[in-house]
């Protein structure tokens, strides 16, 4: 999302808040609060350590335009230059499946997706492998043009530079075939969340306070050192949980870095939520981090607009109809991925992106405020 906490200071719809505030108050869920959301935690967050031993950095590109107000925007994504590259480019994954667990003061539930089975047998963490995001079969179009048949967010990376892809027609990032670690175990006081019914829905959901769950993530990252290293996107997993701040939920995802680029560890962390129409439902929220992480993987590549201070392409479209999803059946699933915007939105020059589209399903008709 557009959010940072510390020094960008934006949460959601611009809320301001605080970083160093206490678990109870970020784990608070108060009554009228809820509303979809997704953040970015900047690299400088408390207890983010870039990584110490030297190692081969995430495969990475910058680029620059200039914007309609006049300004030079650089930026770094993931992947190699689409202008120059007629390769395709695979990253490794890494898929850590956690369980969340609450005692009998704050909910006496587990969340485990490794335990829990969807409507088609599998379970959430092998669900989420299964889905368009890492696997191919689904056919992406946008209008008339073909993007190919491949995984969600390289169809979208193609659409975003096809002025490039459209003669490097080799050109794809890839997510790897994931390797999945022993699943991770988060007990959950009663301070930091409490189980709840669903605000989008009718299910119990489990809460966690970000700033918590954070630092959990940050001793997981510590202690997979040896699988987890800046060459790979870790990728965490829940069920049926949401985050909270400042008293508010949902949280669905987010992204960060430890360290800044181009050798900092990335990763991003985001829910499955097993009931249709829910906000988050099945990998929804996975397709929103994964596309931000592509395009803004260090969380730093700054905008000119009023609703993102930086790069994240799925801010803009989260509070559309059905969550800005759309669905797609492969293998007789039918996932939700959610859309994302196009460079052009953000005020390169239109003509970079497939049709010179804003979105990938050309929702969109203007350029982000503030261009």
């Amino acid at each position: 999302m557009k959010r940072r906490f510390a020094s960008a200071a934006l949460l959601s719809t611009s809320l301001a808040v605080s970083f160093a505030i206490t678990a109870t108050a970020d784990a608070a869920d108060r009554s009228g609060t809820a509303r979809p959301m997704f953040t970015t935690l900047p690299s400088s967050s408390p207890g983010h350590q870039a990584p110490l031993r030297p190692t081969t950095p995430l495969t990475q590109w910058n680029g620059s335009f200039t914007d309609l107000t006049g300004h030079l925007i650089t930026y770094t994504m993931v992947g190699t230059n689409p202008a120059t590259n007629n390769a395709p480019t695979t990253i490794p994954v890494v898929v850590v499946p956690i369980k969340m667990v609450y005692g009998s003061k704050n909910g006496n539930m587990t969340f485990d997706p490794n335990a829990h089975t969807v409507s088609n047998g599998n379970t959430v963490t092998a669900n989420t492998i299964a889905s368009p995001l890492f696997k191919t079969g689904v056919d992406f179009t946008a209008g008339s043009v073909d993007l190919g048949n491949t995984q969600y967010v390289d169809a979208y990376q193609r659409g975003n530079f096809w002025s490039s892809v459209q003669t490097n027609t080799n050109y794809h990032v890839l997510l790897g075939s994931p390797t999945i670690t022993a699943e991770q175990t988060i007990n959950v006081s009663r301070a930091q969340g409490k189980v709840i019914t669903n605000p989008f829905g009718s299910t119990k959901v489990g809460t966690m306070g970000i700033n918590a769950f954070d630092a959990q993530l940050q001793t997981i990252m510590t202690n997979l050192s040896a699988t987890i290293t800046p060459g790979v996107l870790p990728l965490f997993v829940t069920y049926n949980i949401f985050l909270t701040q400042n008293g508010g939920c949902c949280i669905g995802g987010y992204h960060s870095a430890n360290g800044s680029q181009p050798s900092g560890q990335t990763y991003a962390y985001a829910t499955y939520v097993d009931e249709r129409g829910s906000f988050s439902q099945d990998v929804s929220a996975f397709s929103h981090e994964i596309g931000e992480w592509m395009d803004d993987p260090f969380v730093d590549n700054s905008v000119n607009c009023t609703d993102n201070n930086i790069m994240e392409n799925g801010d803009p479209l989260e509070n559309n109809a059905n969550y800005g999803d759309y669905a797609y059946t492969l293998n007789g699933f039918t996932y939700n991925l959610q859309d994302l915007v196009f460079i052009g939105y953000f005020g390169a020059p239109r003509s970079t992106s497939v049709n010179s589209w804003l979105d990938l399903h050309n929702v969109k008709t203007t350029v982000c405020p503030g261009q």
